[in-house]
């Protein structure tokens, strides 16, 4: 049975989400500890900064959040308020909607179709995506291109980057005057230097671990790049700062951020932290002159955009329930394969020693007429013999329930 479980960010709040989150090089030993386990037999972990979602084909639930729980070493009381879990078909239609953009803090954002990709290329890479979960995720992408194609699920989209650059308006009468650090260099960060460096700022610096790839994005913008370690000397230049990293612990203190603002003598600094752990500690946003917001701060500027994009989320809703139906017959269909395998196999075996047994009549010089007579007798008996033995045998509604299986499965008309 296919089965997902976990938290976003219509369920928990950033602070429980954090302490679930998988960064990207982590997942590779947890997709392993996890089937290890034997508490799911497929399994793939989607985790980015709004979720944290386990797909797996298992019997139940529970062993799964014993290992979740365990893993982050998360009270199960602790983290039980927050957590959903689905069977089928709902397993099926969350991740549906999940990979078209249904169930994201920005209706119809194409990033979490890649995120899941993402996810599905490490369990793939893994060896923990079997069959089952192969065939829904393939599905789930063959739905979500249907639905962005067929619908205005994405038309005039309020991304996590717009937002941001929203929220930096209110603070700054113009970001043409402002110096931007970007913290990490990402899909989301590259996502937020577009829309940051539309408004053609005064200077961009990019701080990340790779100086190299640090140095491809910020020359997109004529701006510099700095080694991570190198912040508390380069923080206090920056009006804005942007960050997103897979840091499993804060980057920047509240020591490194009240330093800065002392020497910007108090001007206003406005700090947006998109990840999950957070990179920027929460204490930093009770200082006086730093306006600091998370994901989750977000989702009010985001919710402008949702009202213009309700007609398309019914659409695709449809969409979504049709292809759902759709996969539920195939996971039906896949219930039969042992019992279609072992009839055919017990098939061949009986036409396999009835060819022998003719053959051996043809070696003593039988006529092949009378071999191939014999043989198509003994086939056509060996076949029927173990269905009528049951149909003589059955007894009260067993024999009516019997007769209309073989009328079903041989195609018989048993009218006048």
């Amino acid at each position: 049975m296919i089965l997902t479980l976990g938290i976003n960010h219509h369920s928990a709040p950033l602070a429980i989400r954090e302490r679930v989150a998988f960064g990207v090089d982590k997942l590779p030993q947890a997709l392993a500890d996890l089937t290890r386990s034997q508490a799911a037999r497929e399994v793939a972990i989607l985790s980015t900064c709004n979720r944290t979602e386990i797909y797996c084909a298992a019997e139940t639930p529970e062993a799964v959040i014993d290992w979740l729980t365990g893993y982050h070493q998360v009270e199960r009381g602790e983290l039980a308020p927050y957590l959903y879990t689905h069977d089928q078909p709902a397993a099926v239609r969350h991740a549906f909607r999940v990979a078209s953009g249904l169930d994201s803090m920005v209706i119809g954002e194409p990033q979490i179709l890649g995120q899941m990709k993402d996810a599905v290329r490490a369990a793939e890479e893994s060896g923990t995506l079997g069959t089952q979960l192969h065939k829904l995720f393939q599905r789930a992408f063959s739905v979500a291109k249907e639905v962005r194609s067929s619908t205005a699920i994405g038309a005039n989209i309020v991304s996590m980057a717009a937002a941001a650059v929203h929220l930096a308006e209110r603070i700054f009468e113009s970001i043409g005057e402002q110096r931007i650090l970007f913290i990490g260099a990402g899909e989301m960060i590259e996502l937020c230097a577009a829309h940051f460096c539309a408004r053609a700022p005064k200077g961009v610096t990019v701080a990340n671990r790779t100086v190299e790839r640090g140095q491809a994005l910020a020359e997109r913008y004529h701006g510099a790049a700095i080694r991570l370690d190198e912040l508390g000397e380069h923080i206090a230049r920056h009006d804005i700062v942007v960050s997103c990293t897979a840091a499993p612990l804060p980057i920047i203190g509240l020591g490194m951020v009240e330093r800065a603002v002392k020497a910007r003598r108090h001007r206003p600094m406005f700090m947006v932290d998109l990840a999950v752990p957070r990179d920027i500690e929460e204490e930093v946003g009770e200082l006086d002159d730093v306006f600091l917001y998370t994901v989750d701060d977000l989702a009010q500027v985001v919710e402008s955009g949702l009202e213009s994009r309700q007609a398309a989320v019914v659409e695709a809703e449809g969409i979504i329930n049709l292809r759902v139906a759709d996969f539920l017959g195939w996971l039906a269909a896949r219930e039969t394969v042992p019992v279609i395998r072992s009839l055919r196999d017990a098939a061949d075996r009986l036409r396999r020693n009835e060819l022998e047994h003719a053959l051996k009549l043809l070696a003593r010089g039988e006529a092949p007429e009378k071999a191939l007579e014999q043989l198509s007798q003994r086939l056509t008996n060996k076949f029927l013999h173990a269905p009528m033995q049951t149909l003589n045998q059955a007894e009260g509604s067993d024999r009516g329930d019997l007769q209309l299986a073989a009328s079903r499965l041989f195609h018989l008309h048993t009218g006048d």
